[in-house]
């Protein structure tokens, strides 16, 4: 039995490959779906089934792609419904591959549909649990994401409750769960670095699974304080349902080579955005005005569905040389699929053009600090969100949470200079490159973030774990 793992960090989502005796299955497959097919050819096997967990809210899953190159079952648990042709799974089935099963249990509760698979090997041991967004290492789904007229949050974190402790709790303490989630994704509030771990340390260390824990308490557990989820998760549970274009299709249209005159054309096309995703550094030192920058070497492709509010916005791109395939296979795996190409020779070849130049200004953390404490900086925005900011801030430095960008920007002046800083600079040039394109005249990035305010010398400016700063 072979069973890897192939964890894509920037979306904190985990896939699997398993393969026995001549058949593999993959689960929860990304949209380029190429890999999984290279690797069973690799392994000379068959893909039989496309197991999924249930329909994922963060990312466009490559199941329908998958099953049409290489002729596998779809299989999904019971209450799915969808556009192609799948096999809906009862609870408890079970589905050989090789020498290997796999056996669904249906636990509703982040979805009504989702449910986990046991591994067995080919004595019949159980092995292995991929538990989807149903058990994190550290936490558990978020409940609110399938919430309907007819089924409430508190409805979908009651059945969460139950299929963690009638299913999953009574399994064996040494198999290994294997999420399809950890840190960094929107898809619950606490989870773990670490991408997998014993059932028994979870339940030793998993509050979720505490024995102690009523299920009132977890309800209440689960539904406080959870953050608005992405703009775009509709979108990509709907498209999970259905049937959309290949990715080789989106690819293609996205890596069009586009000479300066046709880019600057579409640049001033208001129904075109210019994304630039070359690192904070480049883009502070001149882009496009009017372009916005989410840089690659950094969460891409969350961010993009967070911010982009319309999924299927036309995008041309300024990208790092031979970073253009990546770029575009990025936007698609949260379901951006109009990218209509990029400008060859990348930002010199519009820098050399003399065409007009943007910049941001840069400014150190002890020059922010030394600023504030002068009263020569008047506009400080902090731009993480409300949990670090809680954690410790500046105390005379308010809370706009970069998530909220949209809405911020049209309450600031247009004259005014502000000064914005995240956790470490990425954050903070998303915010001042949408803050300019909407109108901001003059932003100015914090270089290094709160991570480098925190070593400075702080004088009179305080650092508050609460919002109160009387305190």
């Amino acid at each position: 039995m072979i069973l890897e793992q192939y964890y894509t960090k920037c979306l904190a989502q985990g896939t699997y490959y398993i393969s026995s005796n001549g058949e593999a299955a993959i689960i929860d497959p990304l949209r380029e779906v190429q890999q999984y097919i290279d690797r069973a050819e690799q392994d000379d096997v068959t893909i039989k089934y496309i197991f999924l967990t249930h329909f994922h809210a963060d990312f466009v899953s490559g199941h329908v792609d998958l099953a049409d190159k290489t002729g596998a079952t779809i299989v999904i648990g019971p209450n799915a419904v969808t556009s192609y042709a799948f096999a809906k799974a009862k609870h408890l089935q079970t589905f050989k591959i090789g020498g290997i099963s796999l056996q669904l249990l249906h636990t509703p509760g982040h979805t009504m549909e989702s449910s986990c698979y046991l591994l067995r090997d080919e004595q019949g041991k159980e092995q292995a649990i991929f538990t989807g967004d149903t058990l994190f290492i550290g936490d558990v789904g978020r409940p609110d994401l399938a919430a309907k007229s007819e089924l409430s949050v508190d409805d979908l974190a009651g059945h969460l409750y139950d299929s963690l402790r009638d299913l999953i709790l009574p399994l064996p303490d040494h198999i290994i769960v294997y999420p399809a989630h950890g840190a960094g994704s929107a898809c619950g509030k606490n989870m773990s670095e670490e991408t997998s771990d014993t059932l028994g340390n979870q339940k030793k260390t998993n509050y979720a699974l505490a024995l102690s824990l009523s299920k009132e308490d977890f309800i209440k557990e689960l539904t406080t304080g959870i953050a608005p989820p992405p703009a775009y998760f509709p979108k990509n549970v709907w498209m999970n349902k259905g049937v959309n274009s290949s990715i080789d299709e989106v690819i293609s249209r996205g890596i069009t080579p586009l000479k300066l005159a046709a880019f600057k054309a579409l640049s001033e096309d208001p129904e075109y955005l210019v994304l630039d995703v070359r690192s904070p550094q480049e883009y502070t030192a001149g882009s496009i005005p009017g372009s916005w920058f989410i840089g690659l070497d950094g969460q891409f492709a969350p961010w993009v569905g967070s911010l982009i509010e319309n999924i299927d916005q036309k995008i041309i791109l300024i990208t790092p040389e031979g970073r253009e395939k990546e770029t575009v296979t990025r936007l698609a795996r949260v379901g951006y699929d109009n990218a209509q190409g990029y400008l060859m020779g990348g930002f010199s070849t519009w820098k050399a053009s003399g065409l007009t130049i943007s910049s941001i200004d840069n400014i150190t953390a002890q020059g922010f600090i030394d600023g504030l404490e002068d009263g020569s900086i008047k506009n400080p925005i902090d731009t993480r969100r409300p949990g670090e900011y809680e954690s410790g801030h500046i105390c005379s430095v308010p809370l706009h949470t970069l998530d909220l960008v949209l809405e911020k920007v049209q309450n600031l002046n247009t004259e005014k200079t502000y000064h914005i800083h995240c956790a470490g600079g990425y954050r903070s040039v998303i915010f001042s490159s949408i803050a300019k394109a909407n109108g901001i005249k003059h932003a100015v990035n914090v270089e290094g973030g709160f991570g480098a305010i925190k070593k400075t010398n702080l004088k009179n400016q305080k650092i508050v774990a609460t919002s109160n700063c009387s305190l």
